[in-house]
């Protein structure tokens, strides 16, 4: 899911975002990005029970993200999402 994000903190250290979190880190990172026509179904899996699916999601939709699955989506769900709040 490409390079974790890292937010400056007060002190000058920096943190991880909420990607450090997410379930997706520890699992086969193709899954996310399947061939076209592939199966999401086991990335999705992985989503739902992700506690930073709704950071993963809404990072997604603020980057236009294009490919693989974020927050549960696939790219055309999350166009679809976006037309639907537009």
């Amino acid at each position: 899911m490409g390079d974790f994000v890292r937010l400056p903190l007060a002190d000058g250290q920096e943190e991880l975002g909420w990607q450090e979190r997410a379930l997706c880190a520890q699992t086969d990172p193709e899954a996310f990005f399947p061939e076209k026509g592939g199966s999401t179904r086991e990335a999705k899996r992985v989503c739902l029970t992700c506690e930073v699916r709704s950071d993963c999601l809404e990072f997604a939709l603020d980057n236009d993200e294009r490919f693989g699955i974020w927050g549960g989506l696939s790219e055309r769900e999350r166009r679809r999402l976006k037309k639907q709040a537009g």
